[in-house]
């Protein structure tokens, strides 16, 4: 039996493995891991970021040498440096789309500047359609046919367009005073309805229409907390907000005390008031109706420049009125009263 080398194991089994390092210690566990992470890409290094693909595809139109070079990427600009097209948005827009057919109708009397028809593939015809393709022809419109599912998308998808739509520009308000002076200078005897706090469109609408029916000349809605004259408040009109000029306060108390100011009675509407409408006093007078929300009312300021507060007498069985009907039922009475006193 061979004798055992100098360098090899004296006992069987006893193997030295050669070295493979620094033994892993605790310290050196997780070493990445406490060296901290790296720091975070910019946003344009980042492939899927927004910037990172508008880095993408501005180089890419650097590559092609700066011309019309259709990028590959879907829905990549042909200038990367063109600002994106604004938003279609419902409260920030540059132009307002009137649904309905009676709205587009009236709206087409009204010559209001439209820049397109929109008219519902397979629509059926009546009066109203054929007014509108007539007027719209004569005027020079634009009218295109697209499907029923474009058309949705054009009305936002929360009116109910009835295959007719009409594109014209944002509404443009009236001046408060300026409206009062106007109908001064006609020699008629102002009659305007206010909104305080009224968010809903239906509701304006509703009260446009009414205010257009009992004799009135405008309508005043406040610049902040206030609804204006969407798509939906054109449609609940039913064309009158063509004929009835809106106009905007920045300030509505300071704008009921310039009409003060001018002789007119402000009246405010609410249950509570001391002042009953049957029979009002002052009907025959320039007045203007201040219309709360139906969840607050009035508020406190506007209360306190009205000149009475006056009260629908209703039964016990109905709380509260909703607000376009309590501006119609004040406008039909002093309408009434006005008609009996001449």
């Amino acid at each position: 039996m061979a004798k055992s080398g100098a360098n090899k194991p004296t006992r069987a089994g006893a193997v030295r493995k050669a070295s493979r390092g620094k033994a892993v210690g605790s310290g050196g566990q997780g070493r990445q891991a406490l060296e901290g992470k790296k720091p975070t890409p910019k946003a344009e290094d980042r492939p899927y970021h927004p910037a990172g693909k508008a880095k993408a595809a501005k180089e890419r139109f650097i590559a092609a040498g700066g011309k019309g070079g259709r990028s590959s990427s879907r829905g990549a600009s042909q200038d990367p440096n063109r600002k994106p097209a604004p938003r279609r948005s419902a409260k920030n827009e540059e132009f307002e789309v009137v649904t309905g057919r009676n709205s587009v109708v009236e709206a087409l009397r009204a010559k209001i500047p439209a820049t397109a028809l929109y008219l519902a593939t397979r629509i059926e015809m009546d009066e109203r359609v054929k007014e509108a393709l007539a007027l719209a022809t004569n005027r020079g419109i634009p009218i295109l046919e697209v499907m029923r599912p474009e058309l949705d998308r054009l009305t936002s998808f929360d009116s109910v367009h009835q295959g007719l739509a009409l594109k014209v520009p944002a509404y443009e308000y009236a001046h408060p005073v300026d409206l009062l002076d106007e109908v001064i200078s006609r020699g008629d005897t102002p009659l305007f309805v206010a909104l305080d706090g009224i968010t809903d469109p239906r509701n304006l609408g509703a009260i446009i229409r009414s205010t257009s029916a009992f004799g009135g000349q405008g309508v005043i809605v406040p610049q902040r907390r206030s609804v204006g004259v969407t798509a939906s408040a054109w449609k609940t009109s039913a064309g009158a907000a063509a004929r009835t000029p809106v106009a905007m306060a920045s300030n509505l108390t300071a704008t009921l005390k310039a009409f003060k100011q001018k002789g007119v009675f402000v009246i405010g509407l609410d249950g509570g008031g001391d002042v009953s409408l049957p029979g009002l006093s002052f009907a025959d007078g320039p007045v203007v109706i201040v219309v709360g929300s139906e969840g607050k009312g009035l508020s406190r300021l506007v209360t306190e420049t009205c000149d009475a507060v006056v009260s629908i007498p209703i039964t016990a069985a109905t709380e509260s009125l909703n607000a376009g009907i309590a501006a119609s039922v004040t406008l039909y009475e002093i309408s009434r009263l006005r008609a009996a006193k001449k």
